[in-house]
């Protein structure tokens, strides 16, 4: 059985029907990809998984729930935590308070400070930092922090939406040299990203949404080697 599976989702802004009969899988300790072009729906489908938003039909179970229209920090006690786009960092609050704010729906004090380390141990700048005021931060250490905030929930399934937006190519390498690592060591991973190449070449699977819809997926390997998805996605 499927870590996550969304089945038949339908999403909707208002009157536009944003995400339109989607259904995707991710097994444990894969990472699965969303490509496509800007308002293709990626970020919209994240949201809803997270809980921010409601589909009006469909199902999106998790570990064997029901977790559509489910509140988020419920979501968050589930075992899915989001690192959203735009990092969404508490700016007038220090690095440690906001990674102890990824700890909230946490009550073992003992675990906390072992996950405190561990995020400290993958990202050495942010401990650095970590009584500087996160807006102060740079963008790379801004993205740093909003996914050591979300690995302080302890997830079991990461969703992360577009890690290398604004960044510099050295750091976009650093970031996703992280992200394999943070599987590596057994969290499942939901990424979404406008690098498809990025994302192709450290994904096991992948799923191209256009117009709300999902029109390929696949192995990311092999999507990776396709004419049609090189012309459309991967700038060749």
């Amino acid at each position: 059985m499927a870590m996550l599976e969304v089945k038949d989702i339908n999403v909707y802004y208002g009157a536009i029907h944003a995400i339109k009969g989607i259904s995707l899988s991710v097994d444990e300790g894969e990472i699965v990809t969303l490509i496509g072009a800007n308002g293709a729906g990626k970020s919209t489908t994240l949201r809803t998984i997270s809980g921010l938003l409601k589909p009006k039909t469909g199902a999106i179970n998790f570990l064997g729930n029901d977790i559509a229209g489910m509140p988020a920090h419920k979501i968050v006690r589930e075992g899915i935590s989001q690192v959203p786009e735009g990092r969404k960092i508490f700016a007038e609050m220090t690095v440690l308070e906001n990674l102890e704010l990824g700890a909230f729906t946490r009550s073992d004090k003992d675990g906390i400070q072992a996950d405190m380390k561990m995020v400290f141990g993958r990202f050495p700048r942010l401990e650095e930092r970590k009584l500087q005021l996160a807006g102060t931060l740079s963008g790379g250490e801004q993205q740093m922090l909003a996914m050591g905030r979300a690995l302080m929930s302890r997830p079991k399934l990461l969703l992360l939406d577009e890690p290398s937006m604004g960044l510099a190519p050295l750091l976009i390498r650093e970031i996703f040299n992280i992200i394999v690592d943070i599987n590596k060591t057994g969290t499942t991973i939901l990424l979404v990203e406008q690098n498809a190449n990025m994302a192709l070449s450290v994904a096991n699977r992948a799923y191209v949404l256009e117009t709300g819809r999902i029109t390929i997926s696949g192995d990311a390997k092999e999507l990776a080697a396709s004419e049609d998805i090189r012309k459309a996605y991967l700038g060749g």
